[in-house]
Order: structure tokens, then C-alpha cells, then sequence
């Protein structure tokens, strides 16, 4: 892919990023990935919670590969294949910790009634499950493109294809927000908005489940401000302001996913939403012929 950078400038000739990375920054973040990788393997060990491995850390294993391509480049930052290894890595990484806020906002509305929900908890995890896969698969498939260009045109088709995924991630966080907000809205004013399954199927909104819910609100508002940098960063080019200024990317891109994993190491379903067993939904859907509402345990 040295080909993207051609003859743009002497830095884009010297490095690809437009910069020479930082090794005191790359350690940082190598550092902090690597701590919390660790927490979500032992907290999802310990819960049994083991849809974690491949989102929570999966994310983290991800993030430790992309910055361990920053770090090579700070000693050889006109190499090629620490640049792909962390720009590839990177934009997919987060997808599976996307996919952590997906499922909890399932549970805490099995937990708390479905019937102010606009979506069962199933279709929650059946849907935006699927998009996270989808825009998982089309920023991997932009970024082979990308990442094995021999022409300006073919990695330019490959940026726009992980541009592609990376929009169609934003769009289904921004759904899945609008349709979080609607039902803490009607739980809040106990109206339903389906039919009552059981006469007692509202929960209580203790202390754990409020830690929960502002966690995860948090967790999606950094993981939307990441998204918006990388649609910025994409849709402005390899020789963009935005992807050759590295405080950007360590702020916006690194800073933020730091801040989501460990939020989901602080603020740990296992802790503060505990088993799915308990959720209100999944008892009444075991009385139902052919369910599976513990297919997530």
C-alpha cells in the first residue's frame, strides 16, 4: 500500500501516518488493553459469563494487536506492515465490544419489562447482533482491500468500504440508542407499549441495575464519538488533516475505546445485572415451547 502515499510529502514519503507514532503513547495504551484484556477474561471466567471472550475480549485482543503496530512503527515508521497491522486492527477491533452494549440493553429490559419495550429482548440481540456482524465483515473485507493495494484506486475503494461499514455501525448504534431512550421513557411513566405477558412483569429499577444503565449510556456515548472520528477520518482521505494528526487518533480512537472497555470492567454485568436466569422475560419465555431465551448465558 505504499502506493497511497506516493510523492504527497516528505513525511507521507518517511511514514505512512504522516508522523512518526509515539512509543510512550503506544506503551500507554498496550499497557492499559493489556490490564484490562486480563480483567474481562477473569470476570468473564469467574461469572461464566463466556459471551464476553469474543466481544469484551476479543476487543481487547484486537486493540493489543493495533497498537502493537504502532509500537513497531515508532522505531520503523516507513515500514508497511506495522501500518496495515494497526489500521486494519483498529477500525475492527471495537465492533465486538459494540456488541457488549447490544446485549446488556437486552438483558436490562428482560429485566425490567419488555412491554415497554418496542422489541423483545430476542429481537434486540437477533438484530443489532446481526448489524454489528455485518459491519464487522464489511470494514474486515474494506480493510484487505485497503491493506493490499498495489494502485491509489484500489485503496481508495477499500477506504470507502471501511467508511461504508463503519456508517452502517453509527446508524444501528443510533437506532439501538433511540429505541433504549423510548423504553426507559415509558418505563419511567408506566405506559406499555406491547401487551403485559404477566400482571408483574415490571421490575424494579434498583441501585445496581440505575449503575448499569448509566454504564452503559456511557459506553455508547464514547463508542459514538469514536465512530463519528473515523467517518470524519475516512471520508477525508489517507492524506487527510484528520488521519495524519496522531493526537486525533490517540484521543478520539485509543482514549475512547480505553475508556469503554474499562467501563465494562468497573461496571461489570456479572456485578451489577447478575445472571440472565433472573430476567424477567427469560423466565416467562422458558414456559414457552421451543425457547431459548439462555442462548447468550
Amino acid at each position: 500500500m505504499s502506493s497511497i502515499n506516493g510523492t504527497a510529502s516528505p513525511a507521507a514519503q518517511e511514514s505512512q501516518y504522516g508522523y512518526t507514532p509515539h512509543e510512550g503513547i503506544a506503551i500507554l495504551f498496550l499497557t492499559l488493553y493489556g490490564i484490562s484484556t486480563f480483567l474481562h477474561v477473569a470476570q468473564a471466567t469467574y461469572f461464566r459469563m463466556w459471551w464476553l471472550f469474543p466481544t469484551a475480549c476479543l476487543c481487547g485482543i484486537g486493540e493489543l494487536v493495533g497498537w502493537s503496530g504502532r509500537l513497531w512503527s515508532s522505531f520503523s515508521p516507513d515500514l508497511g506492515n506495522p501500518y496495515l497491522m494497526q489500521i486494519t486492527t483498529t477500525i475492527i477491533a471495537p465492533t465486538p465490544l459494540v456488541a457488549v452494549n447490544f446485549i446488556l440493553l437486552s438483558r436490562i429490559i428482560g429485566r425490567l419489562g419488555p412491554c415497554y419495550s418496542r422489541l423483545t429482548p430476542r429481537l434486540y440481540t437477533r438484530i443489532f447482533l446481526s448489524c454489528d456482524i455485518v459491519a464487522l465483515v464489511v470494514q474486515a473485507l474494506g480493510g484487505g482491500i485497503a491493506s493490499s493495494s498495489q494502485t491509489i484506486a484500489t485503496a481508495n475503494l477499500g477506504s470507502n468500504i471501511m467508511l461504508g461499514g463503519i456508517v452502517f455501525q453509527f446508524v444501528a448504534i443510533c437506532v439501538y440508542t433511540a429505541l433504549g431512550v423510548d423504553f426507559l421513557r415509558h418505563y419511567a411513566a408506566s405506559r406499555p407499549v406491547r401487551a403485559l405477558i404477566s400482571s408483574s412483569e415490571r421490575g424494579v429499577l434498583d441501585a445496581r441495575l440505575k449503575v448499569m444503565l448509566a454504564a452503559l449510556g456511557f459506553s455508547t456515548l464514547v463508542l459514538l464519538i469514536r465512530s463519528v472520528y473515523r467517518i470524519v477520518e475516512l471520508a477525508d482521505g489517507w492524506h487527510g488533516k484528520v488521519i495524519t494528526t496522531e493526537v486525533y487518533f490517540n484521543v478520539l480512537d485509543g482514549g475512547m475505546i480505553t475508556l469503554a472497555i474499562f467501563t465494562m470492567n468497573f461496571c461489570h454485568p456479572g456485578i451489577f445485572l447478575g445472571s440472565p436466569k433472573g430476567d424477567r422475560e427469560g423466565m416467562l419465555m422458558k414456559q414457552l415451547p421451543g425457547s431459548s431465551a439462555s442462548s447468550l448465558a
